[in-house]
């Protein structure tokens, strides 16, 4: 039986895992902003769920989120920082002040959330990080700029991490999910207010295109829960994951793309040392 943590379980992904996590056994620290979203999970799983009150970018929030789950549980052997949101503007029209605020929900809250569950995991040398990245940390788009920067950085810290903790027995990993049907690109979107007409075409039209797969989105989240399930078992796991066949099929061409550019232009990378 093992003990979670995951951020962000009133919808989604995040509602999704902790269901199959407590399905196949483990104990769940379930969190959410509002109490009220996950309150359900105690009701059906009195003796292994414990509902917490948490928003990932109120950091003095977190660190009693935690010591509470490990009150209770003992210890946490698995956190999963699910919380985040989307948005979309080109580079010139985002709203700085809303670029930063989803940050400090998509990046600084995992990155809080790892300092704060790191020091038990390496008092118990066990423990597994894993971080619900995106195909869009990856693969960087216009209008998907700023969100492909905060999950850009989230695959960089995990892969750091994951060779900081290894000798502890901690391992973390980045998953890449590609379109899943969540809230993401409904509900839960934020867009830049005022937008610049010479974007129309490019940005703009793409933007449209995000919102118009809402409820269409191919990714069954309860198929990506039971991989999740399947990662924490295993004994060597991926420090990288992509999910979904549309994420594979994405990074892949653009990482091909990327080598045959670097073959390109090899002469001219090579050429920059001191001679001799």
């Amino acid at each position: 039986m093992k003990n979670w943590l995951i951020t962000g379980c009133s919808t989604g992904i995040g509602r999704a895992i902790a269901d199959a996590a407590l399905a196949a056994g483990d104990r769940v620290a379930v969190t959410a902003r509002n109490p009220a979203d996950i309150a359900d999970f105690a009701t059906r799983y009195p003796q292994t769920a414990i509902t917490l009150q948490l928003d990932v970018s109120d950091q003095p929030r977190i660190e009693p989120a935690i010591i509470e789950a490990e009150r209770h549980f003992g210890g946490i052997d698995i956190l999963v920082n699910n919380a985040g949101y989307g948005y979309v503007a080109s580079i010139e029209e985002g709203d700085l002040d809303q670029v930063r605020a989803m940050f400090e929900t998509n990046f600084w809250g995992a990155i809080n959330m790892v300092r704060a569950v790191l020091p038990g995991m390496r008092s118990r040398r066990y423990g597994h990080i894993i971080n619900i990245s995106s195909l869009a940390g990856r693969i960087a788009n216009p209008a998907t700029g700023y969100y492909s920067t905060s999950k850009f950085a989230l695959e960089a810290m995990t892969s750091a991490l994951a060779r900081e903790v290894a000798d502890f027995g901690i391992k973390a990993t980045a998953v890449a999910a590609g379109q899943y049907r969540t809230d993401f690109s409904g509900r839960s979107l934020k867009a830049a207010d005022g937008p610049i007409e010479d974007y129309a075409d490019g940005v703009h039209a793409r933007i449209n295109l995000v919102k118009s797969v809402d409820g269409r989105q191919p990714g069954d989240p309860a198929k990506l829960a039971q991989a999740i399930i399947a990662l924490t078992r295993m004994a060597d796991p991926p420090v990288h994951l992509v999910m979904g066949p549309d994420a594979y099929a994405a990074i892949k061409g653009r990482m091909d793309e990327m080598l045959a550019s670097m073959e390109q232009h090899k002469e001219m990378t090579v050429s920059t040392n001191f001679d001799g």
